[in-house]
């Protein structure tokens, strides 16, 4: 990387922390918790459609199960929000690995129907079990003391707790991504029978990436939680799978920031337009058609896609960079 490079990364990375430790000062504490939340959710998701080729309906079983879980824990058994959010997590990852010692099996529709099936499933165990509330679901989880230390009962300091978190989260998508594994995963969404015939074993790689992907989902419903207090049939519900796949497409599908914006823009919007009642779906659903005629790749996806545009018209514009000879070749 060349130094105008090292330095302009820089620089973003610097703007992105100063506007993360402001922002709870400008906007509503609990709307960035949301949006954090919700971006991690469809970040795990876009970890399994982008990078393994595999489309779930059923992630919102992962995030309500974890939620349960950990408001349970902290209410009943008076753990501290970390020990509620690891065994949120471990009961996500292991909801993941029983879905996917089955689903893994199969393919396209059928996989998506499978998670389906399983999100229902949890969806009505939530719906009839005692220690989930039924329909009233958990209220007014307490806010214990961080590890018994770092008070965390207002909404500025739960902020920065969901931040480091959601930013942990992030990491390991990075990192999933960018290593011989997330390589092995590209592998298999390009030539599954390729991939099986360099030696890989398929079915291994993807259940390992969808039991990360479910620890991830119940990562973002065990801090959801925690923050907002509150876990309700909703947060397992179907139309929060499909959410979380629109948040995909809306910011960008193969990218590892369109989650935040796609989240930033559901998030927002919802919060704001709240007080229009049944014209709420509507307006969205306009708004979402705008936005996916305008930027087909989604937000994110298209921005990378112009910026490349830029990149190349400059490069082609340089003397003797032999544009002329390249514009008959066929693209790679």
């Amino acid at each position: 990387m060349n130094s105008p490079s090292l330095r302009r990364t820089a620089g973003l990375l610097a703007l992105a922390v100063f506007v993360l430790v402001a922002a709870p000062f400008v906007l509503y504490p609990r709307l960035l918790i949301e949006v954090m939340c919700f971006a991690l959710l469809a970040a795990s998701l876009n970890l399994l459609v982008s990078y393994a080729g595999l489309l779930s309906f059923g992630h919102a079983m992962f995030f309500g199960a974890a939620a349960y879980v950990t408001g349970y824990s902290m209410k009943a058994w008076g753990f501290d929000p970390i020990a509620g959010i690891v065994i949120g997590v471990l009961v996500a990852a292991a909801i993941g690995w029983l879905t996917g010692l089955l689903a893994i099996r199969l393919h396209g529709i059928n996989f998506a129907m499978v998670t389906l099936a399983f999100a229902q499933l949890i969806f009505f165990v939530a719906l009839s079990s005692e220690f989930t509330g039924g329909e009233d679901g958990l209220q007014n989880v307490p806010r214990r003391p961080l590890l018994g230390l770092i008070d965390v009962g207002s909404n500025l300091a739960m902020y920065y707790m969901v931040l480091v978190i959601a930013a942990i989260g992030f990491f390991i998508v990075f990192r999933v991504v960018y290593s011989p594994f997330g390589q092995v995963l590209k592998a298999i969404r390009a030539n599954e029978a390729r991939a099986m015939s360099l030696g890989f074993r398929v079915n291994r790689f993807k259940l390992i990436v969808f039991v990360i992907s479910a620890a991830l989902a119940g990562l973002a419903g065990a801090t959801r939680a925690v923050a907002l207090q509150v876990v309700t049939l909703t947060d397992v519900h179907w139309m929060t799978s499909a959410e979380a796949l629109l948040i995909c497409i809306l910011g960008g599908i193969y990218t590892l920031i369109g989650p935040v914006v796609g989240a930033i823009v559901i998030v927002t919007m919802s919060h704001y337009l709240s007080s229009y009642a049944e014209w709420i779906l509507i307006i969205q659903g306009a708004v979402f058609v705008l936005i996916v005629m305008i930027f087909r790749r989604g937000i994110v996806g298209e921005l990378h896609a112009w910026g490349e545009r830029r990149a190349a018209a400059r490069a082609s514009a340089r003397p003797g960079s032999g544009a002329q000879d390249k514009v008959d070749r066929p693209t790679a």
